[in-house]
């Protein structure tokens, strides 16, 4: 039966001395959201803070949420070495709600739980958005289990654009689809499959 990783489970993948992702940002991030003129933004499951790093880097006033310590304190002194602040809050992002229609932009990055569960996130991170706020998901999609690489090997918490498009409410699609990027492995280079939703928030 599928499941969400536990609290305990990503402390213990975090507490290492290494990152256990590179420190650069997500790629599609870095595509989506480079140029944008920066004010409030918000990374909901933010682990070890690569990308609310990045976005404090351009100028935004970020917080990162996530509900491993371990994580966030790695995220705090990866920080103060790159010299950028950021807010950052141990809370379980299932559970968290954030300030409403205070976030210019908000990203939710390869967080997998049951689709409930996924959505809910999705429905506070809508909410959180300002008039004209932009919400950026992208995850490993269900057809990555089967044509692609790597991420969890549960169908239970994977999605599609088409999901989470479905689950959206009050936002203007602007871009729904599966993308690929590549995957160095022992094996060599591969590619891995994910599902990828921009939205905004209509201007009232």
């Amino acid at each position: 039966m599928g499941g969400r990783v536990s609290r305990e489970q990503w402390d213990e993948r975090y507490g290492t001395e290494a990152l256990i992702w590179k420190a650069d940002p997500n790629r599609f991030l870095v595509e989506e959201l480079d140029g944008l003129a920066p004010g409030r933004a918000l990374d909901l499951a933010c682990g070890q803070g690569r990308n609310s790093i990045w976005l404090a880097s351009k100028g935004w006033e970020v917080t990162g949420v996530d509900f491993s310590r371990v994580g966030l304190a790695k995220a705090r002194r990866h920080a103060a070495e790159r010299g950028v602040q950021a807010t950052w809050v141990e809370a379980d992002v299932v559970e968290w709600q954030p300030p409403l229609g205070h976030f210019d932009v908000v990203v939710v990055m390869y967080l997998h739980l049951p689709l409930e569960q996924h959505l809910l996130v999705l429905a506070h991170a809508s909410e959180a958005l300002a008039p004209g706020g932009l919400l950026l998901v992208v995850g490993h999609d269900r057809s990555n289990l089967i044509d692609g690489t790597g991420g969890p090997q549960d169908a239970a918490v994977l999605y599609s654009p088409e999901d989470i498009v479905a689950g959206l409410r009050g936002l203007t699609v602007e871009r729904a689809e599966r993308v690929r990027r590549t995957v160095v492995t022992d094996a060599g280079e591969s590619s891995a499959i994910d599902a990828l939703v921009r939205a905004v928030r209509l201007s009232s």
